[in-house]
């Protein structure tokens, strides 16, 4: 520990508790009372113009949370970790707030969305079609990118069709959200993304969840409850975000095929990065394309652009096509360009195999060195997305911008986002990523870990940033 870090280390330590104040002067109240409940029991609260939501549970609690992280910051003199702005392409090595970080949180895996051959596809189509489709695919919004990438996209997943949308996030609920009602249920993996649990949202269905790649669990969970439902669609991830690890999807699949189910994957961390040419779990698992019923996936994650996608039965992404609100009715389709940056990113990892070799192989550097450290990763199977478990939010919080400060960028994730004790800094590779700079980072992430192992385990709940007294002696 650096003198400078055991002084910021002791203010966040002695500091005195101190309670957020909300806009207004409230404090925050939470989900379980507060605000907004007597409505609900019968006697309306009058809250004025412009404050019909200022009491709302959400909004209370982000903005708590918000408050409480730039106490944090502002107690201990560190940078602040949120919304950081690049000045360039988000890659391995950004620039921010005129300093160069090393950073691991940018999706962009293969660094398409700055490479040369991408960026001129991405202005050509501009210059032919405008910065934007301008209507609905049902009217005149349907541009002949889309069915060149909708056709590669098809091939890649061995389906009878694919259908491209403007949001990876919108793909998930919406697709959902059109296949499933009342009557039917969502059976979820319990580390689903939220998008996902969205879309059962928006059906409006049961959502039940099994244990996190358990094909057993699952076969347990249907064995007992399939016969109270319509329609069952199991979903998984191909390429799961926050552990790292690898669905179980061969296994997961057998057990929905002998249950009468349907299967959904996300390939959101998996088109581009898994299989022998990175052209997702199909390809890395040598599956047959209708062993999963629908494909989903992002186009934001290694594609270097933005949008999703699915891939399926043509004439279920025809319907989907014709009919679901969110994927191509009711709203403009991606850009030209970002089409455009896909179908040219999909070239360039045909024609440039050692980006996707170079992944893997930091992945493997990475994470072979952070085990000999002996830090925990989770379930992470040595991929690029990489979790190191420091339980605690403040002790995750202080791990990330004391990293920062040292010039490395990951970002603590905490809960809910992950089950409390579970936090942790994430770190996602690319292909750019050097030797020198995974095995500095291993070095610098130690020495913080060796601090933060003497911080207690408080939480930004309530606004309670510090406990009262001071432990900093410990230290």
């Amino acid at each position: 520990m650096t003198a400078n870090e055991r002084e910021l280390a002791r203010q966040l330590l002695s500091g005195h508790r101190s309670q957020v104040v909300t806009p207004g002067g409230a404090r925050p109240q939470g989900n379980s009372g507060g605000p907004g409940i007597a409505a609900r029991s019968g006697s309306a609260v009058r809250r004025g113009p412009g404050r019909q939501f200022a009491d709302h549970p959400g909004v209370v609690d982000a903005l708590a949370k918000q408050a409480a992280i730039a106490q944090l910051v502002d107690t201990t003199g560190l940078p602040h970790p949120l919304f950081l702005s690049p000045d360039g392409p988000n890659g391995a090595l950004i620039r921010s707030g005129g300093r160069e970080l090393v950073n691991f949180s940018s999706y962009n895996y293969l660094e398409l969305a700055q490479h040369p051959r991408v960026i001129a596809a991405a202005n050509a189509a501009a210059e032919k079609y405008g910065t934007s489709a301008s209507a609905t695919r049902i009217v005149t919004g349907e541009i002949p990118l889309y069915a060149e990438l909708e056709q590669r996209l098809a091939e890649i997943y061995h389906a009878g069709g694919a259908l491209v949308t403007s949001s990876g996030f919108l793909t998930n609920a919406a697709v959902i959200g059109f296949l499933l009602a009342e009557g039917d249920v969502a059976v979820c993996d319990s580390l689903a993304h939220a998008s996902l649990v969205a879309g059962t949202q928006l059906a409006g269905c049961r959502r039940v969840t099994f244990r996190h790649n358990d094909p057993d669990a699952l076969e347990a969970l249907l064995r007992s409850s399939r016969h109270r439902f319509d329609r069952a669609l199991v979903i998984v991830e191909g390429h799961y975000s926050m552990d790292g690890d690898l669905g179980s999807i061969v296994e997961i699949a057998a057990v929905a095929r002998k249950y009468d189910c349907a299967v959904l994957v996300d390939e959101a961390h998996a088109l581009g990065v898994l299989g022998p040419h990175g052209m997702g779990s199909r390809e890395h698992f040598d599956l047959v394309g209708d062993l999963v019923d629908i494909w989903a996936g992002s186009l934001s994650k290694a594609m270097g652009s933005t949008g999703g996608f699915i891939a399926g039965d043509a004439d279920l992404v025809r319907a989907i096509k014709f009919a679901a609100p969110g994927m191509a009715l009711y709203t403009a389709g991606p850009s030209p360009s970002n089409v455009a940056a896909v179908l040219a990113g999909l070239d360039v990892i045909a024609a440039e195999p050692d980006r996707l070799a170079r992944l893997w192989s930091n992945a493997r550097v990475f994470s072979g060195a952070l085990k000999e450290r002996g830090m925990d990763l989770a379930e992470s199977q040595a991929t690029p997305i990489v979790p190191v478990i420091v339980p605690g939010e403040i002790r995750a919080g202080y791990a990330a911008v004391a990293m920062l400060q040292r010039g490395f960028n990951a970002g603590a994730i905490l809960a809910p986002v992950v089950p409390a004790g579970t936090e942790r800094l994430r770190f996602f590779l690319t292909s750019e990523h050097t030797r020198e700079q995974l095995l500095a980072t291993v070095e610098n992430l130690a020495e913080v870990l060796g601090i933060v192992e003497h911080l207690p385990d408080w939480s930004l709940d309530s606004g309670n940033v510090v406990p009262p007294g001071n432990p900093a002696d410990r230290l």
